[in-house]
């Protein structure tokens, strides 16, 4: 402590002693001019699409704000690192850098929101085509390109400059994905070792195994370097001394320039320090046996490699042979698919370190969820990583979900051998090797194993026909993921990859190369990989982009497509023309024109034919031009034969109809058949509905209008035809005569006369009768075909677009409570409803009645309606807050004059002899409140 000036400056003028208090937790003093601000300032960029020329089109996109995460762990920075020296814990990742990777995650969610792309925005590049993963370098209203994955393109090249860069980018991805296939396929001599040092927490990875010859070499190096640094300096090893010594250390680091008025004239201890010196090296007349017993600080024992590779399983536990107490486990909080297993202390108990050994299947099991098992994470081949430098050592071990395939599998199995301590990985076929390397770098698995039937991993769609099974891999049911609608295969079936197939060729996750024409075996994989290399250097000489589309398939330049959009089951009404490149914009327009309350999510053609991308669109348009074209023709000809062979002329042009054979079509052809607009139907999910449904119920409804107009108007005319015969009856009226009766309530009866009616008369008002009890039910089908409620559709057996829900959301809150303590509850039935309310509010007893909020008692589904209010009874009759405080007060009273008073207390008789009326007001309460009592306590 020092008195400083408000500039920051020692006041060195300042007389001691002083008196004063010493505050704890004292508000820090201002900050110096010269240090830096930690807050994290938000930058402003300029954005534009990957390979977009007009910069005028550059959208302004601020970073998020993250000073308060930044503060947050500016706070705790000194606590981590204090608890990292404490532990020694590995430092796989800069802490540091956590903040900077949330920020640029943030940044490109915004760049997808703002740009409006197809897919979420992945990577990041500056105007010189340099990648960009983190931001704090970038200047403020800097111009960045982002891209949805795929490489930077140059927006000054021309449009061939750009083919040719596409090209040969993809022929690129192709041999760096074959490139990092071919080192995952042989992961030799690969074991099981400490990443660090044996310690608490430290982390698990493989690594080449250690020979003895090795580990003597590693052995003497290291003596020889802890020998040079003993005598020399030992501040050098500073990193392998004890935690006294390096206490020590810090205490000396922090020892004060600045003196005290009373230490300027302290007595020099160093001569007094090296006289001591001089002595002792009297005592010793060799200084080596000098140097040899002065005592020297310890130094952490540092484990030979060997020794981080040596482990043992026993009792279930495998135990690090170094450190017996330390095993191999996962941390409570990270019991999932992907944690990385570290070194635990041991502890017999804990499931999360004890492992289950299947020899059969070579897999070590979890104990507390036997279906994650011990297994080596493959390195990433994602973009943002250099293929070419893809390795399989230190690959960490985590814990995965098992997979019960017989290949595809081979980082989840292992080998113990108990004489020399070590787990091997990777212990299995050189099959199971090639098609789980396949699997992870997204290469097909035809190109292994060509046509040979294999049990692996994979995926299968139905056939256009819906007949037949196609089987893929796993690298195949990436690329086709959204196109199709796939399912997974249970383990056990036994296929090869469609992709090899000459009707599925398309499938392949290749971009250039094609899979039947790319041997990847297990003698082949190397000789294709060198030629294709020689074929991409080659083409990098190139400047023709006529010469590269003659070596490497060209990738198919979509054409924009114009369609006619109509709502589904709406026939040709409202129509919308529409003009699109690709299908998400092509559905992303149809949602917006047609203002569809739901995103538009499939195409249907006038047959009735679902369209999923682009291609297929165009193909249906070319075969119905085709189709049309060939059906004039064969209305023209005469005989039969011609017409057989026309016949077949159409299946054969239909044929070569299809998304594949699309480049095989003259593109002047295809400009004239696209250049009439396609009609297409757009759908929010539902199935096709026929074009003329519409009509259909049009005329059905105007039929049902035509029956309604004539039923009334008979109606009218019965009607008319009553009064008339009615006004006769009494016009030709006669005397009518009177019949005495027994009866007391009628003693005399009318009889004949004007009063009496005829077998006409009386057979019309029965028609009548008839008529409109016929006319009722017509209006009340009408009413229910036209109400949006109504669960059944107009037409037929077809069902509607939309069905009104049979459940009901209820707010339901416990009887006595307040509404507003309620949830929400769904039911079919009330049997439903109370069963879901008991469940919902976590009632002791099964809810059995239903009341209003005003107390009335709810018997029939038909007196509950949508989002209702109810109160929900165990039992109990309807109460309200207001009685349930009663309920409570009146016990309160009882049990307080039971204790003050005695038992007897609550005994009370009233005489009928004089009392005062103060008395007979206090006896009035007092029998009230036990008469009370006597409802609502059970014992007594």
């Amino acid at each position: 402590m020092w008195p400083v000036l408000p500039n920051g400056e020692l006041n060195e003028d300042f007389d001691w002693p002083i008196e004063g208090l010493l505050i704890p937790n004292s508000p820090s003093l201002k900050k110096p001019a010269g240090m830096k601000s930690d807050w994290l300032m938000p930058v402003r960029l300029r954005v534009l699409r990957n390979g977009d020329m007009d910069k005028s089109r550059a959208v302004t996109i601020i970073v998020p704000d993250l000073t308060t995460v930044l503060s947050r762990q500016n706070i705790n920075a000194k606590k981590r690192q204090k608890t990292k020296e404490n532990q020694k814990m590995h430092p796989d990742e800069d802490s540091g850098m956590d903040i900077y990777r949330i920020e640029f995650q943030h940044f490109l969610e915004r760049c997808t929101t703002v740009l409006t792309l197809c897919t979420a925005a992945r990577r990041l590049f500056t105007e010189k085509g340099m990648e960009v993963f983190i931001l704090k370098d970038l200047e403020r209203d800097q111009l960045v390109y982002v891209s949805c994955g795929e490489h930077w393109t140059d927006p000054h090249l021309t449009m061939a400059q750009h083919k040719k860069r596409l090209l040969l980018n993809n022929l690129a991805a192709d041999i760096s994905a074959i490139h990092a296939y071919c080192i995952m396929r042989s992961p030799e001599n690969l074991v099981l070792e400490v990443r660090s040092n044996i310690v608490l927490g430290a982390k698990l990875s493989v690594d080449k195994f250690v020979t003895a010859l090795e580990e003597e070499k590693l052995t003497e190096d290291l003596e020889e370097n802890q020998t040079e640094e003993n005598n020399g300096n030992i501040d050098d090893s500073d990193q392998y001394l004890d935690s006294h010594s390096k206490s020590h250390l810090k205490t000396d680091a922090w020892y004060m320039k600045y003196k005290y008025k009373w230490q300027e004239n302290t007595p020099n201890f160093d001569k007094y320090d090296n006289s001591l010196k001089a002595t002792d090296q009297e005592f010793f007349e060799d200084a080596e046996l000098s140097q040899k017993y002065r005592p020297q600080p310890k130094l952490i024992t540092e484990f030979q490699k060997g020794h981080r590779q040596k482990f043992e399983f026993r009792d279930q536990q495998i135990i690090a042979i170094a450190l017996p107490n330390l095993v191999l486990g996962v941390n409570d909080s990270d019991i999932h698919a992907g944690a990385k297993v570290v070194l635990v202390e041991k502890k017999p108990d804990d499931t999360n370190q004890r492992w289950i050994w299947r020899e059969y299947g070579r897999t070590f099991h979890l104990m507390r969820d036997p279906t994650l098992v011990l297994a080596v994470s493959m390195p990433s081949t994602q973009p943002g990583y250099s293929k070419s430098a893809v390795e399989m050592k230190k690959c960490p071990v985590v814990l995965q979900k098992y997979k019960e395939h017989s290949n595809g599998a081979a980082n989840q199995k292992w080998h113990y051998t108990g004489n020399t301590g070590v787990f091997s990985a990777f212990y299995s076929t050189v099959l199971d090797h090639e098609i789980t390397a396949a699997n992870h770098t997204s290469v097909c698995t035809f190109s292994v194993t060509n046509k040979e039937k294999i049990d692996q991993p994979g995926y299968y769609f139905l056939s256009p026909s819906k007949k037949q099974k196609v089987m893929i891999c796993l690298a195949c049911a990436r690329t086709i993921r959204g196109k199709k609608e796939l399912k997974k295969l249970p383990p056990g079936n036994m296929f090869f990859c469609a992709s090899g197939e000459t009707s599925c060729s398309s499938l392949g996750p290749f971009k250039c190369v094609k899979v039947t024409k790319t041997d990847l075996s297990t003698l082949e994989a190397e000789i294709t990989l060198s030629h294709l290399k020689e074929v991409l250097a080659s083409l990098h000489t190139e400047t023709s982009v006529q010469t590269i589309s003659e070596k490497i398939s060209a990738v198919m330049n979509q054409k924009a497509v114009k369609i006619i959009a109509y709502r589904n089951g709406a026939g040709y009404r409202n129509g919308q023309l529409i003009i699109a490149s690709t299908f998400p914009m092509l559905l992303t327009m149809c949602t917006r024109q047609l203002d569809l309350t739901r995103k538009a999510c499939k195409l249907y053609t006038s047959d009735g034919t679902l369209i999923l991308t682009v291609p297929d669109l165009v193909a249906w348009a070319v075969s119905k031009c085709f189709r049309q074209s060939v059906s004039e023709e064969c209305e023209e000809t005469t005989t039969m034969e011609d017409k057989q062979m026309e016949k077949e002329k159409i299946k054969s042009v239909l044929c070569l109809a299809t998304p594949e054979s699309l480049n095989m079509i003259d593109d002047s052809l295809l400009t004239n058949i696209l250049r009439k607009p396609i009609e297409i139907w757009v759908s929010c999910g539902e199935p096709f509905l026929p074009l003329n449904a519409l009509q259909k119920v049009e005329k059905q409804e105007k039929q049902n209008w035509f029956e309604k107009d004539r039923i009334l108007a008979e109606l009218n005319t019965m009607k008319h035809k009553m009064r008339q015969l009615q006004g006769r009856r009494i016009t030709a009226s006669k005397s009518a005569g009177l019949v005495p009766t027994k009866s007391a309530i009628q003693p005399i009866v009318v009889e004949r006369g004007w009063t009496e009616k005829n077998q006409e008369e009386m057979k019309l008002l029965e028609n009548i009768q008839h008529t409109e009890t016929h006319f009722s039910e017509v209006q009340a089908l009408q009413f229910k075909r036209s109400s949006p409620f109504s669960p059944k559709l107009p037409s037929g057996n077809r069902r509607c677009l939309y069905d009104q829900p049979a459940a009901k959301r209820v707010w339901a809150y416990l009887n006595g409570y307040k509404p507003k303590q309620g949830v929400y509850a769904w039911g079919k039935t009330i049997a439903e409803l109370l069963d879901n309310c008991t469940m919902r509010l976590n009632m002791q007893q099964p809810a059995k009645a239903l009341y209003t909020p005003d107390g009335e008692l709810l018997q029939s589904w038909d007196e509950i309606d949508r989002d209702m209010v109810l109160c929900v009874s165990a039992g109990k009759p309807f109460m309200t807050r207001e009685v349930i405080k009663q309920q409570v007060e009146i016990r309160a009273i009882y049990a307080r004059i039971h204790k003050q008073r005695g038992p007897d207390a609550t005994n009370i008789v009233v005489s009928p002899s004089k009392i005062s009326k103060s008395q007979v007001v206090l006896y009035k309460h007092v029998v009230i409140y036990v008469v009370l009592s006597f409802f609502f306590i059970p014992r007594l």
